[in-house]
């Protein structure tokens, strides 16, 4: 799958200025029928085993033997993300790791994981759809207040702007404010087959809920982490992995 996702330089060039114009750009068909039926091939075998119910695998360990972990080492996938990455600052970023991340929102537990706004660790977020409601009010769009901010040169006002953002009274407040039209995101349906790019770390983003008779699966593909290396990212990496294995692990309590 690896090759279907490689991005020349003109494709770069159109795609960070669709991103800094917009807040998003987007690689029309960028998965062949084959390789999407092989993600979701993958996709349905983890369901399976998460009853139906929400899940998140972070990291290359959690996705070990996918195609998304072969992707996320695959060295001109790499090469790609690091393409947009120069364009976009001038310059490398501080880590050429991707870190690869699979969310299915499904059931009534995917309800607890919508809305749950946040500014990701990275510069550069790839979303790849792999399935999206067709049907139904509430099909998990991707609800963005795209480039709200610039890279921040310190680590801990990183740390203390997501702390104030990301918490359950901020987003609550956030998704009423945005229910009663106070304020105007940008609300992006998202298709599979294509490919979405953002600037994560800049923009304040979430999924909005799924109806739990559908499933919303999306791998994300995060690169170029600003303070790669600090103590602080460790440790808020470690927290996200937790938490994904504590909500795992609540619906299975629930379900059985």
């Amino acid at each position: 799958m690896s090759h279907l996702l490689n991005i020349d330089d003109a494709t770069a060039k159109r795609l960070v200025a669709d991103m800094d114009a917009q807040g998003h750009g987007m690689i029309e068909g960028a998965l062949s029928s084959d390789a999407l039926a092989e993600l979701r091939g993958y996709v349905d075998a983890q369901a399976a085993r998460h009853n139906n119910q929400y899940f998140a695998y972070h990291g290359y360990q959690a996705l070990e033997g996918s195609a998304l972990a072969a992707l996320g080492k695959s060295p001109d996938f790499i090469a790609s993300l690091g393409r947009l990455h120069q364009l976009a600052t001038g310059h490398a970023p501080a880590s050429r790791q991707v870190f690869p991340v699979l969310r299915c929102v499904q059931g009534g537990s995917g309800q607890k994981e919508s809305n749950a706004y946040h500014y990701d660790a990275t510069l550069i977020t790839m979303l790849i759809p792999i399935f999206t409601p067709t049907e139904g009010e509430q099909r998990g769009d991707l609800v963005m207040f795209p480039n709200l901010r610039r890279v921040r040169g310190s680590v801990l006002f990183n740390i203390v702007e997501k702390a104030v953002l990301q918490n359950k009274f901020t987003r609550r407040l956030l998704t009423w404010g945005i229910r009663h039209q106070w304020f105007k995101p940008t609300t992006l349906r998202i298709v599979p087959g294509n490919v979405y790019l953002f600037w994560g770390y800049r923009s304040l983003h979430a999924n909005e809920p799924c109806s739990p008779q559908f499933c919303r699966a999306t791998a994300l593909m995060h690169y170029g982490d600003p303070h790669a290396g600090s103590l602080a990212t460790r440790l808020i990496l470690k927290l996200n992995q937790h938490r994904a294995r504590k909500a795992v692990a609540r619906t299975k309590t629930t379900v059985s």
